[in-house]
């Protein structure tokens, strides 16, 4: 007759690679962090900016959002450095999972009060060709960069690399709102479309941050599993 047996302890955050191999995904991940922080600060720089000029409190939020994302991926970049000594990986994974959540609930908070404040005013979604070009090229770099940045956590089995990855994608989830909120107005009046799909958002977005702040990832737990979000 079977008998259950006791689950084997989880494998130590990156312990599926090693040498070569591991030192090979790090330099990827390092690239890719890079890249995210770069495309995060002209993001904001160009929101902020415009937003000021223009009088768009959407805007100005909108660049808010990018400088949350930034922290998050400076938090990611620090992670990937310390990961070759076994002692600084372990101590890096639990601190910046804990920072992408503190990000995760942040962003929340941005989403819930200002689409809360858009539905309360009854605001129209304002038209900004700045705005449109920024959240259309978000559409297109932030899915490439976070697939990418899911391959290099689940290669070295981190779970904040996971959950930074997971915070690139809201990126791109807030775009297509944004771009749905003014086609939405233009097309049928709908300016409330906007407020309600991000609303809607907000508590998955403060439930990845609430996980991250207790050290675990979206899977449960903060062993870094390695598995790949579909």
């Amino acid at each position: 007759m079977a008998t259950l047996s006791t689950p084997a302890p989880a494998a130590a955050p990156g312990a599926a690679l090693h040498g070569a191999d591991r030192r090979r995904f790090v330099r990827r991940g390092l690239w890719l962090g890079y890249a995210t922080i770069a495309y995060n600060s002209l993001e904001g720089v160009l929101a902020i900016g415009s937003g000021v000029l223009a009088g768009s409190i959407a805007l100005v939020g909108f660049g808010a959002d990018s400088l949350i994302e930034l922290t998050a991926g400076l938090a990611a970049v620090w992670r990937l450095k310390s990961d070759l000594d076994p002692v600084r990986r372990a101590r890096a994974e639990r601190a910046t999972l804990r920072v992408v959540g503190a990000c995760f609930l942040a962003l929340a908070a941005y989403v819930a009060v200002d689409a809360g404040r858009a539905l309360w005013r009854r605001e129209t979604p304002e038209e900004s060709v700045v705005g449109v070009v920024i959240a259309a090229a978000s559409l297109v770099v932030m899915p490439i960069l976070a697939r990418a940045k899911r391959r290099v956590a689940a290669a070295l089995a981190s779970g904040a690399l996971r959950a930074e990855a997971a915070q690139t994608d809201l990126c791109a989830y807030l775009s297509a709102i944004l771009l749905g909120g003014l086609l939405l107005n233009a097309l049928l009046g709908w300016w409330w479309a906007d407020p309600v799909a991000a609303l809607a958002m907000a508590p998955i977005i403060a439930r990845e941050g609430i996980e991250g702040l207790r050290g675990r990832d979206s899977c449960g737990d903060g062993c870094g599993c390695g598995h790949e979000r579909p």
